[in-house]
């Protein structure tokens, strides 16, 4: 399942390589990002995660690269892809603060929803997070993924908390519609 570089007039999703790490580390040393995380990624705990990031298997990771100014701003992945039953989750997804609220989410999520539906042949992409992660629950459902329940006591947190887990997905007869409102969304933004 290899992944070359996804651009849109947006953003660009670089396959994640080690010259990222050091600009990677400067994005992610805010605490807001990690509050409501698996992992805390800042600090100390930046190679760790990152290292995770780039072991084989179960996680295709991107750098996220803001194409106004060329900075890069976070990174998302495809996790735990199945092609037997054509699905793959998008997730493990952090951005720097300023980006919140702008079109680098939406971009980011249209290129690789394309990738998994129109290279891949998916017939679902999925999306988990934090029950308590209003903001990240709030931007995948304006996505157009559809909340299909809550997974309880599903992770340990890096603070120990119990999360549970808010299960959305995009399934493929639905694919077009959102692709369609993903791109109405950004022509807005140009």
């Amino acid at each position: 399942m290899d992944v070359a570089v996804l651009a849109n007039d947006f953003v660009r999703l670089e396959p994640m390589r080690e010259e990222h790490r050091v600009p990677l580390r400067v994005a992610a040393d805010d605490a807001r990002i990690w509050k409501v995380t698996l992992v805390d990624g800042r600090g100390e705990g930046f190679d760790s995660w990152f290292n995770d990031a780039l072991a084989p298997v179960v996680r295709v990771p991107f750098a996220v690269r803001r194409l106004s100014d060329g900075v890069l701003v976070g990174s998302t992945s495809f996790l735990d892809p199945v092609p037997k039953h054509k699905r793959v989750e998008i997730g493990n997804t952090w951005y720097h603060p300023d980006t919140w609220g702008t079109v680098v989410n939406p971009a980011c999520k249209l290129l690789l929803m394309t990738h998994a539906f129109e290279v891949w042949g998916m017939n679902r992409v999925q999306y988990c997070t934090d029950l308590l992660n209003d903001r990240s629950r709030a931007a995948i459902a304006k996505l157009g993924a559809t909340q299909e329940g809550v997974l309880r006591s599903h992770m340990v947190t890096h603070t120990g908390r119990i999360r549970d887990t808010v299960l959305f997905a995009i399934a493929r007869p639905e694919w077009l519609g959102v692709k369609k409102q993903l791109l109405a969304r950004l022509k807005g933004a140009a």
